[in-house]
C-alpha cells in the first residue's frame, strides 16, 4: 500500500465520525418519522371507523323514528309511501326508504314504487334484520328501485304483539359514502378502503368508481384474517408502498373493515431530500480533505520519506556510510539524525551483531517449539468450545445458560491442569472440583476408588462427563432434594488387549422418581460422544427408578499404566 493510499485512508478515517453521525441522525430520524406516520395513520383509520359508526348510528336512529309512524306499523301503502317520501328528503345521505313485510314483498318506498313491485326475500340484510331481531348493516348491492352501488341498513318493525309485522330499509348511497369519510383524510395522497363482511369495496379513494363492488384480492383478504387490526409497510392494492392501518367500527352492528394507506414516497419525502443534501455535503467536505491531503502530503511527507528511503536502500546493500542528510526540530528531521546515528553504531557493532544474530536464531527456534505446542493445546479447546456451542443450539434447552455452565466447567478442567503444567491431574482431583459445589454434607456425595492420574485429554473428556451428570442431578435427580445421594465408585481392570481400563459407576439414589426421557438431550449426546470419541471407551446410561446410573469403561494409555502406584 502506497503512502498516498495511505494519507487518504487517513483523511476517510477523519471523515468517518462525520459518516458515523449522519448515519445515526439518519436512522434516528427516520425512526421517529415511521412511528409518527404509523401513530397517524391509525388514528386516521380509527377516525373513519367512528365516522362509520356514526353514520350506522345516525341511520338506526332515523329507522326507529320511521317504525313508529302509523302509516309504517298500519302497513298502509298510499300514506305509507307519502311519509317514506318526505322522511328520505330530510336524510340526504340516504336514497332510498322502503317498508316490506316478513315474507320481503315491498309495502311502500320514497319512491312510490307500487306494492309487490319487488321483494327483498333474497337479500341477506332482509334475513339477518329477521333472524337478529335487531338493527344490521348489509353488504355491496346495487339497488332494485334505484339501480345504484348502495349499503343496506334494515331493522324489523314489531306491532303490538310484539311480533314482526314488517322490516324498514334505508339505502345509503356508496358514492357519497366515499365523499363523506374522505373528509377525515388529511392529505391528498393518503389511500381509504372501506369493505363489507364479504370482503367487498364499498369505499375507495383513490379510483373510488374503478374499485367500488370489486372484491379485495385474496392475499388481502388473508392478511386482514391473520392479523386484524394494526400497522404495517406493505403494497396496497393499487401497487404503490404505504404504511397501511386496518381498524374496526366500534359498533357491532357494522361488519367492515376501515384501512388507510400513507404513501411511503411522501410521507419520507422530505427526511430522503434531507438525507441526500448530508450526503452531498460530506462529499464535498471529503473531496476538499482529499485535495488538501494529498498537496500536504506531496509536499511535507512524500519527499522527506523519498531520502529516507533512499538511505534505508543503500544500508539494506550494505553501505552504512550513508546518510539520509535530514536535520531540524520536525518529527522527519527528528528522525533523520537518529537514523544516522544508528548507521554508525552499527557499523561499530557488525562484528557483535553477528554473535547476537546467532543467539537470536537460537530463541526463535525454541519460541517456534512452544509456538506449536500453544498452537495445539488452543485448537483442541477451540474445537471443544465450538461443539459445545453448536450442540448447545440443537438442544432444545436454553443455549445461553447451559453453554455458559459447560464453558466454564471446561475453564475449571484448565486450571486443574495448568496447576501441574498440563503434565495430567488425579481422578479423584478431577471428582472433587466438579462435586464440591454440590456437596451437602458428609454422606451427600461419595468417592471410592484408587488414586489415578489421568493425562490431559481424559481429564477433559470425564470432566465433562462428570459436569453433564452433576448438572443433570442437582437439576433433576438425586441433588435437587436434600435426602438424595450420589455415589461415584472407579477401579482398574486389565482389558483384553492387555491395556488398563478404568472402570467407574456413577448412582444415584434418594431423588425424584426416574424416567427414561423420549428423545437424547445434548447432555446425553455429550457424555456418550465425548467418551466414545475422544477416549475409545463405552458408556451404559441407565434410567432406573430409584435413580441414573451410568457406567463408564475407559482404556488408559500405557503412560497412565505406568503412573499407578503398585498397590493398585
Amino acid at each position: 500500500m502506497s503512502l498516498t493510499i495511505r494519507i487518504l485512508l487517513l483523511v476517510l478515517l477523519a471523515l468517518a465520525p462525520a459518516l458515523a453521525i449522519q448515519g445515526y441522525n439518519e436512522v434516528v430520524l427516520r425512526n421517529a418519522r415511521d412511528q409518527a406516520v404509523r401513530a397517524d395513520t391509525m388514528a386516521t383509520a380509527r377516525a373513519v371507523a367512528d365516522d362509520l359508526a356514526q353514520i350506522a348510528e345516525s341511520v338506526r336512529q332515523s329507522l326507529d323514528l320511521v317504525a313508529q309512524d302509523p302509516s309504517v306499523r298500519g302497513l298502509d301503502p298510499a300514506a305509507c309511501n307519502d311519509y317514506l317520501r318526505r322522511a328520505a328528503a330530510a336524510l340526504p345521505h340516504v336514497n332510498l326508504l322502503a317498508l316490506t313485510r316478513p315474507d320481503g314483498t315491498l309495502v311502500c318506498n320514497s319512491i312510490g314504487s307500487p306494492p309487490g313491485a319487488y321483494t327483498n326475500a333474497a337479500r341477506a340484510y332482509h334475513r339477518r334484520a329477521l333472524a337478529e331481531g335487531s338493527f344490521v348493516m348489509g353488504t355491496y348491492a346495487r339497488g332494485v328501485a334505484t339501480g345504484r352501488d348502495s349499503i343496506h341498513f334494515a331493522e324489523p318493525v314489531r306491532g303490538a304483539d310484539g311480533a314482526v309485522d314488517g322490516v324498514v330499509v334505508a339505502s345509503v348511497d356508496l358514492a357519497w359514502l366515499s365523499q363523506h369519510l374522505e373528509q377525515a383524510l388529511r392529505l391528498p395522497s393518503t389511500s381509504l378502503t372501506v369493505a363489507d363482511a364479504d370482503n367487498v369495496i364499498i369505499a375507495r379513494r383513490p379510483d373510488g368508481l374503478d374499485w367500488i363492488g370489486r372484491p379485495i384480492p385474496a392475499e388481502r383478504q388473508t392478511l386482514l384474517a391473520d392479523r386484524g387490526e394494526g400497522v404495517r409497510l406493505d403494497l396496497g392494492i393499487d401497487g404503490r408502498e404505504r404504511v397501511l392501518a386496518n381498524a374496526r367500527p366500534n359498533n357491532p352492528a357494522v361488519r367492515a373493515w376501515v384501512t388507510v394507506g400513507r404513501d411511503r414516497d411522501v410521507a419520507f419525502a422530505d427526511v430522503d431530500a434531507a438525507a441526500r443534501r448530508g450526503l452531498i455535503l460530506i462529499g464535498l467536505s471529503a473531496a476538499l480533505a482529499v485535495a488538501a491531503a494529498l498537496l500536504a502530503g506531496r509536499l511535507f511527507i512524500r519527499r522527506p520519506f523519498e531520502r529516507l528511503l533512499r538511505a534505508a536502500t543503500a544500508w539494506q546493500t550494505g553501505d552504512l556510510t550513508a546518510r539520509t542528510g535530514l536535520s531540524g526540530r520536525d518529527e522527519f528531521g527528528q528522525l533523520g539524525v537518529k537514523l544516522d546515528a544508528m548507521a554508525g553504531t552499527l557499523r561499530r557493532n557488525e562484528a557483535e551483531l553477528k554473535g547476537e544474530v546467532a543467539r537470536g536464531l537460537e530463541m526463535q527456534e525454541r519460541q517456534v517449539t512452544l509456538l506449536h505446542e500453544l498452537n495445539h493445546r488452543v485448537k483442541n479447546t477451540l474445537a471443544t468450545v465450538q461443539a459445545l456451542a453448536r450442540q448447545s443450539t440443537r438442544g432444545g434447552e436454553a443455549p445461553g445458560e447451559r453453554l455458559e455452565a459447560r464453558i466454564l466447567s471446561l475453564s475449571k478442567t484448565h486450571d486443574l491442569l495448568t496447576r501441574d503444567e498440563w503434565s495430567g491431574a488425579s481422578l479423584t482431583e478431577m471428582l472433587e472440583n466438579e462435586l464440591s459445589p454440590y456437596r451437602a454434607g458428609p454422606d451427600h456425595i461419595v468417592l471410592d476408588g484408587p488414586e489415578v492420574e489421568l493425562p490431559p485429554r481424559h481429564v477433559l473428556a470425564l470432566g465433562m462427563t462428570v459436569h453433564e451428570l452433576a448438572t443433570n442431578a442437582a437439576k433433576y435427580g438425586a441433588l435437587s432434594v436434600p435426602g438424595g445421594r450420589v455415589r461415584v465408585v472407579w477401579s482398574l481392570a486389565r482389558g483384553e488387549s492387555g491395556a488398563d481400563r478404568l472402570r467407574l459407576a456413577w448412582r444415584e439414589s434418594g431423588g425424584p422418581p426416574v424416567a427414561a426421557p423420549t428423545r437424547a438431550g445434548f447432555g446425553t449426546r455429550l457424555i456418550a460422544g465425548g467418551v466414545r470419541r475422544e477416549l475409545a471407551g463405552e458408556v451404559d446410561l441407565t434410567f432406573e427408578a430409584d435413580g441414573l446410573r451410568c457406567r463408564l469403561d475407559v482404556p488408559l494409555d500405557p503412560a497412565v499404566s505406568a503412573m499407578l502406584s503398585p498397590t493398585q
